[in-house]
């Protein structure tokens, strides 16, 4: 299925299997490179991904396709297919103790299911623009409040790559906001041209965001003085790919984002410079895209 979800885009499976190893193993030696606290940061990424394939619903349909006595089996096969990447690289680094810690995580979680969703509902900042914050804010408040407390550990610590790591976090639960394409009345209902939309969805963007991640900025300029300069690099970097993330998602709207937009965000993080091409790209496809509807 991944093969021909590649095909459809118009990338050879092969170069884009390379393209997202290099991306991976890049941001992994980074990672590593940066903080002493890696490890740690590494198993919480790993088991995050892992955590979702133990969602009720879908393993209630995995179950209704294979009965009980093959679902353990496909459920920590899926999982330890999806630690392989992290495994690897740990055991390269001779970081024996945390692949154990990982194998064990990963194969415990196959044996588990457990809702994604709250059933309660928690107040947001966000409501006078739905939706996209609203709905992913009360879906991801966890991992915001995992990255506040990494900004304490951080300054407890004297480690000031750990707070910006935090702060990266926070921007990266925020692109997850604008991966999935809202139905078209959504879009319709705004009476703005193409240009005046996007203009307003990433002012919102900008705008709403700040709101999470300027507690994070403002107690590293605190007590990192010294580093406000890469701090302030590295906030108006995290906005630039927020922009790309929404730019990106309508110009290929109504249908979500494909692969080749996957790839372009890869390179981008390994080459950041990237966006300054990508970003007024994807704003022209998008401009075309959404003009008949928003007619």
């Amino acid at each position: 299925m991944i093969n021909r979800k590649f095909k459809t885009a118009g990338i050879e499976p092969l170069f884009a299997y390379l393209i997202l190893t290099f991306g991976f193993i890049a941001l992994s030696v980074f990672l590593f490179y940066k903080t002493a606290f890696a490890p740690y940061i590494y198993l919480l990424s790993a088991l995050a991904g892992i955590a979702n394939l133990s969602e009720t619903r879908r393993t209630e349909f995995l179950k209704l396709c294979f009965g009980d006595s093959k679902l353990k089996k496909i459920r920590i096969t899926e999982n330890l297919a999806a630690a392989i990447p992290f495994l690897i690289f740990l055991a390269c680094k001779q970081l024996f103790l945390p692949t154990l810690i990982l194998i064990i995580l990963t194969i415990l979680l196959a044996l588990v299911n457990f809702r994604t969703t709250v059933n309660f509902v928690i107040p947001t900042p966000f409501y006078k623009k739905p939706f996209e914050f609203t709905v992913g804010f009360r879906n991801s408040f966890y991992l915001v409040a995992a990255a506040y407390a990494l900004t304490i550990i951080a300054v407890a610590a004297d480690n000031f790559n750990l707070g910006i790591f935090a702060m990266l976090l926070v921007f990266a639960i925020t692109l997850t906001y604008y991966t999935k394409p809202e139905n078209e009345y959504y879009v319709w209902a705004y009476s703005l041209s193409a240009k005046k939309f996007l203009l307003e969805k990433i002012k919102t963007a900008t705008l709403f965001s700040a709101l999470l991640i300027i507690p994070i900025a403002v107690i590293l300029g605190i007590f990192f003085p010294k580093n406000t300069d890469i701090l302030l690099l590295f906030y108006f970097a995290g906005w630039a790919f927020l922009v790309y993330m929404i730019v990106s998602k309508y110009a290929t709207y109504p249908a979500e984002l494909n692969i080749t937009q996957a790839i372009l965000l890869v390179l981008c993080i390994g080459f950041p410079p990237l966006l300054i091409f990508m970003i007024p790209y994807f704003f022209r496809r998008s401009e075309n895209r959404l003009t008949s509807l928003l007619q």
